[in-house]
């Protein structure tokens, strides 16, 4: 027999074998505790809005999920650790969007392939709080920028690159007007700024805002999502505004490495899915200013590739580095 011959047969039988292997490992799903890698530290919204997810998931699979935070370098630690795992079912992915939409455009190396990650689920929303020091007198989205025309305007954000600077950065980017950037290590200086007078406005999450907007020592004007905050109802949208193309809202994704077999995606996703759209979730993660929503694979991949293609366009436009 033909040397060749031999060969095919040989690969044949290993594919056979390897189908066999992965069939066995599906069916056998979950046989270990499964992990949710969270790149943040712990009691952050986004750790807040996962952990009574992973609950519900262990509950409906029979075995043990276990949240795990691995924060750092903006994410990329934990998204590195992720894509790396082998993709068996038993390592996922639960972070902000920037963390796959924003840092390999900024990053020289994050420490893995992008493609390595496949987002599932474009599993909650949420949006940032635009805020002044009420000295100013501003008491909408246009007085503030029409100010800004005039004279030199400063905003504070808890860091380059974090969502508030993006969506701010977006806003004047779409408007033509500039403001000066201040970027602080973390939202509490920033608050601590503003209300100090140190600093004109910023783009903070509701929850650090929320307090001060109730006591009158910052004034709100607008939040930066498609809908209204949960947190703050009353509150209009900058798209509503006056500025109707506007959307700066954030995900809250879940992936996992590339090359899951499709069994055991549809069984965990189907358990996810479930969670994310129970009422009380939805409850739960309103203190928190986070929308549940949920979506198919194929929806929230097409939801990262626009928001990826839109934040490459901003941040070569305006040059950020990370910090």
């Amino acid at each position: 027999m033909p040397c060749t011959r031999i060969a095919r047969r040989t690969l044949a039988g290993l594919a056979a074998a390897a189908l066999l292997t992965a069939s066995h490992a599906a069916d056998n799903w979950p046989a270990k505790p499964i992990r949710i890698i969270v790149p943040t530290p712990p009691a952050g919204p986004s750790d807040i809005a996962v952990r009574p997810l992973a609950a519900a998931v262990q509950k409906a699979l029979g075995q043990a999920v276990i949240v795990e935070n691995r924060a750092g370098a903006n994410g990329n630690i934990g998204a590195a650790e992720v894509a790396r795992a082998p993709a068996d079912g038993y390592t996922w992915l639960w972070a902000m969007d920037p963390v796959l939409t924003v840092n390999k455009h900024i990053y020289k190396n994050i420490g893995y392939s992008s493609d390595a990650i496949v987002v599932l689920n474009a599993a909650a929303r949420f949006s940032q709080t635009l805020i002044c020091n009420p000295g100013l007198g501003f008491k909408s989205v246009k007085d503030m920028l029409e100010a800004a025309k005039s004279r030199e305007l400063t905003y504070a954000t808890g860091g380059a690159g974090s969502p508030g600077h993006l969506v701010m950065e977006s806003l004047l980017s779409s408007t033509g007007v500039k403001m000066v950037h201040v970027p602080y290590k973390g939202p509490a200086p920033a608050m601590q700024d503003l209300m100090g007078g140190q600093v004109n406005c910023g783009f903070l999450a509701a929850p650090t805002v929320l307090p001060q907007i109730q006591s009158g020592r910052v004034t709100a004007l607008a939040t930066s999502g498609r809908t209204r905050s949960p947190l703050l109802p009353t509150l209009p949208t900058i798209a509503e505004s006056g500025y109707p193309d506007f959307d700066g809202t954030y995900w809250l994704l879940l992936a996992a490495p590339k090359g899951v077999p499709a069994e055991i995606q549809k069984r965990f996703l189907a358990a996810m899915d479930a969670a994310i759209r129970s009422p009380q979730q939805q409850e739960r993660v309103k203190p928190v200013d986070i929308e549940m929503v949920g979506s198919s694979p194929e929806q929230a991949q097409a939801r990262v590739r626009e928001i990826s293609d839109k934040w490459e366009a901003l941040t070569r436009k305006i040059n950020l580095k990370p910090d």
